[in-house]
């Protein structure tokens, strides 16, 4: 492939990869080193939560990853460029912006703990002989509510938050992210306005505004009332259909959701692109070209661009999306939890040789820190083969620079 790698170029063939690291999810070296892992293995976005200590780290790999480009190459991934960071808002209570709490010293002594066992963050934690905390560690948890019902004495509970119109400003200016996230559900239309009041002073300064909405009664409807509302737009536009939001970790069943929701959005005809999220996982690709929800690509030198141009070196990106794409088909994929819980071993490796090196009183006083994944290569190159083993699902046909070798 010799033209240069740009996001826009991935949605309007239809091979778009974002990295959902999680609205509410605040741990930073998993963020840094999910953001590095999932840059190399050749992702268009990375999505964080709305916090600029969370954003600093995404940046921070961003850069990394950078430096790492010609060794990536040399492997064979697919990293051509920097990603799209986008940032995670909602207009109202929405699953994603909430976390888990409890008290623990209301626990009672004889509680088998399924909480623990059942987090995919985690992030609930017991005090012992490792351990000088107790209860849900803020940072870690990402909202998914597994907790909520599995508890005994039902001790646990959540506490959700709604991002405030003043942080539009100094997420955009400050922090320089390149796309927000609107999530959104049928009915919160006044609160949405409420929102994007605050946002349309800064759109012009983004490259793309996606609209996340799970299913519900009127969702065409409100769709249409939002496009309506933000348009103008000159920036890229995606619906993000979220099918079964958090889930993508569960099973395989939890992609149906995800799927079956595309499909109404894509024959609604809403200007933009649609892409999956909720639910995606190791089978969402293989069922979206099943139902031919993917474009068909053969792979070469010259591609199609979603209005049939050709698109060959090093082309200028056309951040305007008031033309939907003709063809009836699904954009891309952003996966979540099953992303993170795909990297969870590793980056569990990488905390145990970090203490390793804590430990060791010989360990070189120069490194950065030993919580990055850099530093340890053998790690990093595993993590990111883990990250593109997700990642090719999508562009697996495409033509690298560099081969992989055999």
């Amino acid at each position: 492939m010799t033209q240069m790698y740009y996001p826009l170029t991935s949605l309007r063939e239809g091979n778009w990869f974002k990295l959902i690291c999680g609205a509410s999810f605040q741990n930073l070296p998993a963020v840094r080193n999910l953001t590095l892992s999932y840059t190399l293995a050749g992702a268009d976005c990375i999505d964080v939560a709305a916090d600029p200590a969370v954003i600093a780290a995404a940046k921070n790999a961003l850069q990394v990853a950078g430096e790492l480009a010609g060794a990536a190459q040399a492997r064979g991934f697919r990293f051509q460029g920097r990603p799209w960071l986008m940032v995670s808002l909602n207009d109202g209570e929405d699953v994603h912006f909430r976390k888990a709490e409890f008290d623990p010293d209301l626990c009672p002594p004889e509680c088998p703990r399924p909480c623990q066992k059942i987090c995919p963050a985690q992030a609930i934690v017991f005090q012992n002989i490792n351990e000088s905390f107790s209860g849900v560690i803020d940072s870690s948890c990402y909202g998914c509510g597994r907790c909520l019902p599995i508890c005994p004495s039902q001790l646990i509970y959540t506490r959700s938050y709604v991002s405030t119109p003043e942080v539009i400003s100094e997420l955009i200016l400050q922090t320089g992210v390149d796309a927000l996230e609107i999530h959104t559900k049928v009915g919160h239309f006044r609160d949405f306005q409420r929102l994007w009041k605050a946002i349309t002073p800064w759109v012009a300064q983004l490259k793309l505004l996606a609209i996340s909405c799970p299913d519900g009664d009127g969702l065409i409807d409100y769709l249409w009332a939002l496009y309506e509302l933000i348009t103008p737009l000159p920036c890229t536009l995606v619906w993000q259909t979220d099918g079964r939001p958090m889930s993508g970790d569960i099973g395989s069943g939890t992609t149906r959701a995800a799927v079956k929701l595309s499909q109404v959005v894509l024959a609604a005809g809403l200007p933009g692109y649609i892409q999956l999220a909720g639910g995606t996982n190791n089978h969402t690709v293989s069922k979206l070209r099943a139902t031919g929800l993917l474009p068909k690509r053969e792979s070469g030198e010259i591609r199609q661009g979603c209005n049939g141009d050709q698109i060959t070196q090093s082309p200028t990106p056309n951040f305007s999306s008031s033309v939907p794409n003709p063809q009836p088909y699904v954009a891309g994929v952003a996966y979540g939890s099953y992303a993170r819980v795909l990297m969870s071993p590793l980056l569990d490796k990488l905390e145990k040789l970090n203490g390793e090196v804590v430990d060791d009183p010989l360990a070189s006083s120069q490194r950065p820190s030993v919580e990055y994944l850099e530093e340890f290569p053998e790690l990093l190159w595993q993590a990111v083969e883990k990250a593109d083993s997700l990642v090719s699902q999508l562009k697996g046909n495409q033509q690298l620079l560099h081969p992989k070798p055999s």
